[in-house]
């Protein structure tokens, strides 16, 4: 392996890194944001159920988008390893 594809190698290994830990840094804010607001909402008599529901909605929405992003990423770095690795 030459020097170019072991820093190559090298890069892509540290920006997979990187990548991974501020993914999980940012969903542990989101899913203690949704612990957070989920607590909240149950404290409060004067949002219905149907608001609840909408806001159910919207995390669920954002937890299937955040998944699609990772997978997609994820299969970016294979394909970059596959070609530089």
């Amino acid at each position: 392996m030459t020097e170019a594809a072991k820093m190559t190698k090298q890069i892509i290994t540290f920006q997979r890194t990187a990548f991974e830990n501020a993914f999980n840094a940012v969903s542990t804010v989101q899913d203690q944001t949704e612990k957070m607001t989920g607590d909240f909402l149950t404290q409060l008599p004067w949002v219905n159920e149907e608001g609840k529901k909408v806001i159910s909605n919207s995390t669920e929405f954002y937890k299937k988008a955040r998944t699609n992003f990772k997978n997609a990423v994820d299969d970016g770095f294979a394909k970059m390893e596959e070609l530089f690795g």
